[in-house]
């Protein structure tokens, strides 16, 4: 989960290095550091903390070269400290290294170099790829890669620098790497938004796939040190995309980037000529008789909305799965089996393993992901695009939402597939409705503004629901402790009797979402037992009759009625809101939660 960024061109490469870096702050930002080689001697300065405690550092004594490497830190072996801070040297100072992911076989290997006099000057995992690489070295640094690719086990996106051959050596496994060409150089990076200043064309890595970097150009190799033929792909992401455009946080803007994505994508999925619709069209669901849906965090909260609108319109039983779990369990999938998986980065190591393992059983496989290029996009049989364009806080909103109308035009076409939906269009007209409803909760946050200043004192809040209520009280909860830090956690209603209600106390807050009619009695009661106990409770949806500001015990934000199976879709803009407006009151670093990172690429 850690972000890296190299260079070799005619510019300076350290400003070049550290405003990629910036781009790349949501994968990891316990330390950063970069190494720069000029005049046959590698310079490396790196510090704990954010990527402005480098930037004051780097003020005050800049590196001069034209090539280099530089590294934004998630800390997985070690703990955040200088020594821990990536790029790492080999012991002779003839090989520089960033990596990102874990090296599974890392303290056998440790302890072999140490046997042979090697020292070593950090706690992490990947000091011993440097290390190891100038173990290995003879003159040849392709050779020298190749043979230490073979060596490691787990996974790995690394940038190489070598003092006897000045170029840039890029490899991976399991975890993403980019090349992007310009005219005024070439560039390394894990993440497209790090060179969309630079340029748009990149070319993807594949697993152990080498790239070897200079100013004339790239050159590709296998693992036999063969040459491979690639070429690039134009990114369709403007620059101006991965900034801040005037909001205060990136979350901000990528709310309010809601009402354009939307439309984007379920265009793609409905208009002729899309291509998401033509994947669509392409699907035959009559080959199976179970659906299996899968992701991590905010992905699987999606697939447990999916779950109800699946079996409502379609009558096909579903099943959604953790990601992390699936693939450690004996799941039962077979040739009859279509499994969707759901991740934002279309990198997340779990997710990743689940598609293999699903593949391995012969299930036909599907995704939902933002990344065009992305190692989940490439695994699958059929992929499906949010057409977010880059999201850079670490909670998402935007690919979220687009990931929803996905999975509803999904279940829409494939119901009328087989012949279990009449009126489909009608159902998708309720769909492509979405964006203007949207459009219309966001003109007007007042409310959930005044609301949330309201909460910055809570220990604990708690979500419920009923239905696809509950399915979005999920994501509620995990939005609000992403980061706002406060305790939260989403209960189904009809559980809370069954032991959550102890929890009650005066004044804790209960967030309870109503958009079900045949359930609002329900939920209703659910808000009276919490209100007698001393609970305050906020009621989102638009099966309520409570008025908005009917007391000091209970408020309620109202919007227009809309199909129950589509509106987790608003449930959630609201939701967004109240998390990030609870975050901003506290005055925390919202973009950046502690200890999280936008792309999980290590288990």
């Amino acid at each position: 989960m850690c972000g890296i960024m190299g260079y070799v061109g005619n510019k300076e490469a350290v400003p070049v290095i550290v405003e990629g870096l910036k781009k790349l702050e949501y994968r990891g930002y316990d330390s950063a550091g970069v190494a720069i080689y000029n005049n046959g001697s590698f310079e490396v300065i790196k510090r704990k903390g954010r990527l402005t405690v480098l930037e004051e550092a780097l003020s005050k004594r800049a590196p001069s070269g034209h090539m280099g490497i530089g590294h934004t830190r998630w800390a997985t072996h070690g703990e955040p400290s200088n020594e821990n801070s990536h790029p790492h040297l080999g012991e002779k100072e003839k090989i520089a290294i960033v990596h990102n992911g874990i090296i599974e076989n890392h303290r056998q290997l440790r302890e072999k170099l140490e046997r042979k006099g090697v020292s070593f000057t950090s706690e992490t995992d990947s000091e011993v790829i440097a290390q190891l690489a100038e173990y290995y070295y003879r003159g040849n640094i392709l050779e020298t890669v190749i043979k230490v690719v073979n060596t490691l086990e787990g996974s790995f996106a690394l940038g190489v620098m070598c003092l006897d051959e000045p170029r840039l050596i890029a490899v991976r496994k399991d975890n993403p790497l980019i090349i992007g060409e310009a005219r005024d150089g070439m560039y390394l990076a894990s993440d497209v938004p790090a060179i969309l200043k630079h340029t748009s064309q990149v070319y993807y890595l594949e697993d152990k796939e080498i790239a070897v970097l200079d100013r004339s150009g790239v050159e590709f190799f296998n693992m036999d040190g063969e040459p491979v033929s690639k070429s690039p792909e134009t990114v369709a992401w403007s620059a101006d995309s991965a900034e801040k455009g005037g909001y205060q946080h990136f979350m901000l803007k990528e709310i309010m980037e809601q009402p354009k994505v939307l439309r984007m994508t379920i265009d793609s999925a409905l208009c002729d000529g899309g291509k998401n619709k033509a994947v669509i069209d392409s699907i035959d669901i009559r080959s199976y008789n179970k659906i299996i849906i899968t992701g991590c965090g905010s992905a699987y909260h999606a697939g447990v909305v999916a779950k109800y609108v699946f079996e409502s319109l379609c009558g096909l039983s579903a099943e959604v799965e953790l990601a992390s779990e699936l693939r450690y369990r004996n799941p039962l999938i077979d040739g009859q089996t279509l499994v969707i998986f759901i991740s934002q980065s279309g990198e997340t190591a779990d997710t990743i393993a689940a598609v293999r393992e699903a593949k391995r059983r012969g299930a036909a496989t599907l995704s939902i992901v933002n990344v065009v290029g992305s190692t989940i996009a490439k695994e699958t049989d059929y992929v499906l695009y949010t057409l977010a364009g880059p999201e850079i806080a670490v909670a998402t909103t935007k690919a979220f939402s687009a990931q929803l109308v996905l999975l509803y035009i999904l279940a829409a076409r494939f119901a009328q597939d087989l012949g279990a939906l009449t009126g489909g269009g009608g159902t998708l007209a309720e769909v492509s409705a979405l964006p203007d409803m949207v459009e219309s909760l966001l003109a007007d946050t007042g409310k959930i503004q005044q609301f949330a200043a309201t909460c910055v004192g809570y220990k604990s809040i708690f979500f419920i629901g009923r239905n696809v209520d509950y399915a979005i009280s999920l994501e509620g909860s995990l939005k609000l402790k992403e980061i706002s830090y406060i305790h939260s956690e989403a209960y189904a209603g009809g559980e809370l009797k069954h032991g959550p209600i102890s929890l009650i106390e005066p004044d804790t807050l209960v967030v309870a979402i109503s958009c079900c009619q045949r359930l609002a009695p329900k939920i209703a009661s659910n808000v009276e037992q919490v209100i007698s106990r001393g609970a305050k409770a906020l009621v989102i949806g638009c099966c309520t009759d409570y008025e908005e500001g009917v007391g000091d015990k209970l408020s309620a934000i109202k919007f227009a009625r809309i199909n129950e199976l589509f509106s987790p879709s608003l449930s959630v803009i609201i939701l967004q809101l109240f998390s990030y407006y609870v975050a901003a009151n506290k005055g925390l670093d919202i973009d950046k939660p502690r200890n999280l990172a936008k792309s999980v690429t290590v288990e």
